[in-house]
């Protein structure tokens, strides 16, 4: 049984959202804010947080950015943000989050998408488990990546996304197959959750001595990450 943990202010939602997912068969703990959250994560094993923006004592976002900044913390983060602000989307993407919905959510489509995170970050390969391309190295059994010997400290979302820029090194990736594949989602109008999860690799790449073109935009159809020759 899959755990999640609900970090959110608004008690009648989270009594909503975690009688749903509780009758969908995940174990769903409840936390009003995020200094609370940290200490049920200082004693629980978690699957998956869904956190709210706005919130007293600590907010999403300073308790997103503590848990990225702890190296060994990289457990999926859906964000629950307000409807029609695209700046808390984008920042809690660059932040670290995996994928963000808007509020108020309809609890089918947070389903949908938590499931969607689930898939990706808890899938074992049956084969070909490791893979290198131009001083890259990830091992998609352990969910591990390294460029020239050096970790890179991704998130669920940007492994994928890298995984996928690698499976097809050299050729361009549209952002709709890269959403649908690592996102598990469509590609919508105004939705730049694609450009912020490169934007995030491209800089841990580089902070670990890799090109700055090593992934490059062919604007207007997509991603390509070069082959070194």
């Amino acid at each position: 049984m899959n755990r999640i943990l609900l970090v959110d202010d608004d008690l009648e939602l989270a009594e909503l959202l975690r009688d749903y997912l509780g009758a969908e068969g995940f174990a769903v703990h409840h936390c009003p804010n995020g200094v609370a959250a940290v200490d049920y994560l200082a004693r629980h094993v978690t699957d998956l947080l869904v956190l709210d923006v706005m919130m007293p004592e600590m907010d999403g976002m300073t308790l997103l950015k503590t848990l990225r900044n702890q190296q060994a913390n990289q457990t999926p983060i859906l964000m629950l943000t307000a409807k029609g602000d695209p700046v808390d989307r984008i920042l809690g993407l660059e932040l670290g989050a995996d994928d963000y919905l808007a509020k108020p959510c309809n609890p089918r489509e947070l389903l949908a998408r938590i499931k969607a995170i689930l898939r990706r970050t808890q899938s074992v390969p049956a084969s070909g488990g490791k893979l290198e391309v131009s001083g890259i190295q990830i091992n998609k059994g352990n969910r591990t990546a390294l460029f020239r010997q050096t970790p890179l400290e991704l998130t669920g979302a940007e492994f994928t996304v890298l995984e996928l820029l690698m499976a097809k090194a050299g050729e361009v990736i549209s952002k709709d197959e890269l959403t649908e594949q690592a996102l598990g989602r469509k590609l919508t109008a105004y939705d730049r959750s694609i450009d912020v999860h490169v934007s995030n690799i491209r800089k841990k790449l580089q902070a670990t001595g890799a090109d700055k073109d090593l992934i490059i935009n062919i604007r207007g159809a997509g991603y390509m990450l070069k082959v070194d020759a």
